[in-house]
C-alpha cells in the first residue's frame, strides 16, 4: 500500500531553543513518507537556531522559506503552494510529538468522505486550568452549532472519536483537494495572533460536503510559549485586545447568519467582555469598561474589513508572493520525500 505524501507546516515567528526542539522531533517521526515546509519569519535569529536551520535545510531534513513579513494565515497560504504532499498537516513552532503522530494523520484520509483531521492538543495551559481528571467522550450537540460551538468544543479533554466543526490550528491537516479542487484559502484579513483564522476555513469546508474528524490519537503537547509565535504583537498590547474581537466579530459577519451570529457576539460580551465563565475574568467595573471599550473597536474594525472586501479580499500576503518573485525570499534546497 502506497503511503500518502505529508506535507508538515511549520510557520515560525520569534522563536528559538523551542523552535529546534519542535524541529528535532519533527525529523524523527516514523511515518514513511513525508516532508518539512519551514515558513520563517524572523528576521534575526540566535546563531545557534540560525545554524541548525541551515544545517537542517543544507541536508535535506526540511524546506525552509524565509519571508519578510509576519502573519500566520499568509505563512500557511505560502506554504501550501509550495507543498508537494497530497496531505497538508499544520503544527505550531512549539509542540512536542510522540512517535506515530504523522501516521495518526494519515490513517483516517484513508475514508474518502473525511477532508480534514481535528488532533488532540495536550494544551499546558488548559490543562492547568480545567478539572483534575476531566474527560469528555461525545461532545455535546451545542459544539456543532456555528452560533455558539467555540464555547463547547475541547480538543483538550475529549477522548472519542467524532465528526466536530473545526481544528485547532496547532494540530490539524486537511486534503490538498480543498486548496486546488475547492478554492479554499486563510483567511489573510484574520490579523494578529490570528486567532479565529482556523475556525474560519473549517466553517468554509461544510460547503464541500467533506467532514471534519477528531482523532485523539493524532495528538500532541502544546507547550504555549508566552513569547514569539507566529504574529508580530504582544498579547498584553492594545493592538491585541482589539485584533483579537475583530476576529471574532470578522469570523461572525463573515459565515454565519444573523441569529447565529447574534449568539456568538452575545456569548463573547458575557465572556470576555463581563468576564463570566468559562472566562473567570476580573469583575471589576473599570476593567468590564475597558473590555467593553476593545470589544467596540473590534466590532468596528471588522465591520471596516468586510465593507473593504466589496473593493479588496485582503490576501496580502498570497498577491506578494503571486506578483513578486522577490529577493525578500529565500529558499533552501527542496527536501526529498523520506523513504
Amino acid at each position: 500500500m502506497t503511503l500518502p505524501l505529508i506535507s508538515v507546516v511549520i510557520p515560525t515567528y520569534g522563536r528559538e531553543e523551542v523552535l529546534r526542539d519542535t524541529l528535532t522531533n519533527v525529523i524523527q517521526q516514523d511515518y514513511l513518507n513525508y516532508e518539512v515546509l519551514v515558513v520563517d519569519q524572523t528576521q534575526n535569529h540566535e546563531p545557534e537556531t540560525e545554524a541548525y536551520l541551515n544545517e537542517l535545510a543544507a541536508t535535506e531534513k526540511i524546506r525552509l522559506f524565509r519571508v519578510g513579513w509576519a502573519s500566520l494565515p499568509g505563512a500557511r497560504n505560502y506554504a501550501v503552494r509550495r507543498a508537494l504532499g497530497e496531505i497538508i498537516l499544520f503544527i505550531d513552532d512549539d509542540v512536542q510529538l510522540p512517535p506515530g503522530f504523522i501516521a495518526a494523520h494519515a490513517r483516517n484520509f484513508a475514508r474518502s468522505e473525511i477532508g480534514a483531521v481535528a488532533g488532540r492538543v495536550f494544551d499546558r495551559m488548559k490543562l492547568a486550568d480545567a478539572d483534575p481528571g476531566l474527560t469528555i467522550e461525545y461532545l455535546p450537540a451545542e459544539a456543532m452549532d456555528p452560533g455558539i460551538a467555540w464555547y463547547h468544543i475541547d480538543l483538550v479533554h475529549t477522548i472519542k472519536p467524532q465528526r466536530v466543526l473545526t481544528a485547532r490550528g496547532c494540530n490539524m491537516s486537511f486534503r490538498r483537494d480543498l486548496f486546488e479542487k475547492y478554492g479554499l484559502w486563510f483567511d489573510e484579513r484574520f490579523r494578529g495572533s490570528a486567532v479565529r483564522e482556523e475556525s474560519d476555513f473549517c466553517l468554509h469546508i461544510r460547503q464541500t460536503g467533506l467532514q471534519i474528524w477528531y482523532d485523539p490519537e493524532a495528538h500532541l503537547v502544546h507547550l504555549g510559549e508566552e513569547t514569539g509565535g507566529c504574529h508580530d504583537i504582544s498579547t498584553r498590547s492594545l493592538k491585541y485586545q482589539i485584533t483579537f474581537y475583530h476576529n471574532h466579530f470578522l469570523l461572525g459577519l463573515k459565515n454565519l447568519t444573523f441569529s447565529q451570529a447574534l449568539r456568538l457576539f452575545a456569548r463573547l460580551f458575557d465572556c470576555h467582555v463581563l468576564g463570566r465563565p468559562p472566562c473567570h475574568k476580573s469583575g471589576s467595573p473599570l476593567k468590564i469598561l475597558s473590555r467593553a471599550g476593545f470589544y467596540t473597536a473590534g466590532f468596528l474594525s471588522a465591520l471596516w474589513t468586510v465593507l473593504q472586501s466589496l473593493w479588496n479580499d485582503g490576501q496580502s500576503y498570497s498577491r506578494l508572493d503571486q506578483e513578486d518573485s522577490s529577493p525578500q525570499i529565500s529558499l533552501k534546497p527542496n527536501h526529498q520525500p523520506q523513504s
